[in-house]
């Protein structure tokens, strides 16, 4: 099974991932990351505070990113 980093871009800063997680395949690693990111608003949200992060950056072994998630696109605020 590939492992799938996910960095996370807060401003011009990205905090990288040093473990990575295994999953089947990169439609699983993404639907992950939007659950996570739904997650990180959640939180953030319920301590009134602000979000700094814009997106995770799903990434193969050797860095390369393969999808991002945008924190916006993980919700519907219509």
């Amino acid at each position: 099974m590939p492992r799938y980093y996910f960095h996370v871009r807060e401003g011009g800063v990205l905090g990288k991932d040093p473990k990575g997680t295994k999953f089947a395949n990169l439609d699983d690693a993404y639907d992950y990351a939007v659950k996570a990111a739904r997650e990180v608003i959640a939180e953030v949200g319920l301590a009134n505070d602000v979000i700094d992060v814009t997106r995770f950056e799903i990434t193969a072994e050797d860095g390369t990113v393969l999808r991002e998630v945008l924190f916006r696109s993980a919700v519907q605020l219509d």
